[in-house]
């Protein structure tokens, strides 16, 4: 891949990372509590782009 399409997704990642309010302003007293935080968006967010990417085959009745 080209170096800008590797900075692209990147900083797409980023940005739905940030629309996490409590990731964007990034109040948590410890940085355990910020990091766990972002773990769990990004669980969420990979959860998300799988469902996304099952849905052809159950619309279809796969």
């Amino acid at each position: 891949m080209a170096i800008y399409t590797l900075r692209n997704m990147v900083e797409r990642c980023f940005n739905k990372l940030k629309n996490a309010r409590r990731v964007a302003t990034g109040h948590d007293k410890t940085a355990e509590s910020f990091l766990g935080f972002i773990d769990i968006t990004s669980i969420r967010l990979w959860l998300r782009h799988l469902s996304c990417m099952d849905a052809p085959f159950r619309a279809s009745g796969i």
